[in-house]
């Protein structure tokens, strides 16, 4: 559902975002998030095109986020990666969740119909909802469940209970 683009960029700004004024190199990044260097040099351009990065040269350049992690949307990274989510798409191009029957009569038709119209409303709500949360989540949120995450396992990387 969420392109892998979409999701190498948010794993890059996270990065960036666990100390938003520090430099990082591409190659630093790639290797902490285990990422291929030349593709996220590509999407940190496309990040940078769209304001959500600063980029240095030199040897003590690389990127950095050019707002506070709390400013940034994470819908705002993935329409800078070209990485929008499309719900409508996926629930027409995917599997039916309603069988085409073969139209034998007019109520087949109608009826038909009406399921298609059903499905296609459920779809715009469910994709309205989509983008209105993806509108409000930020990337501290993000940072904020990773480190909550990382806390939870504790030392010997497991789970710590109490």
């Amino acid at each position: 559902m969420l392109r892998r683009a979409g999701l190498q960029a948010l794993r890059a700004l996270l990065e960036l975002a666990q100390d938003p004024s520090r430099w990082r190199s591409v190659n630093e990044i790639a290797a902490a998030q285990q990422l291929p260097a030349p593709m996220l040099e590509q999407l940190l351009l496309q990040l940078r095109r769209a304001d959500l990065v600063e980029a240095r040269r030199g040897r003590m350049g690389g990127y950095r986020l050019r707002q506070p992690p709390a400013a940034i949307p994470v819908a705002r990274v993935l329409e800078a990666v070209g990485a929008r989510i499309d719900l409508r798409a996926d629930l027409q191009s995917g599997p039916r969740a309603v069988e085409t029957k073969a139209v034998t009569s007019t109520s087949d038709a109608a009826a038909s119909d009406a399921e298609q119209r059903v499905i296609s409303g459920m779809a715009r709500r469910l994709q309205a909802a989509l983008e209105r949360e993806l509108a409000g989540l930020t990337l501290e949120e993000l940072l904020f469940d990773l480190s909550s995450w990382q806390e939870s396992l504790g030392n010997a990387g497991g789970v710590m209970l109490g």
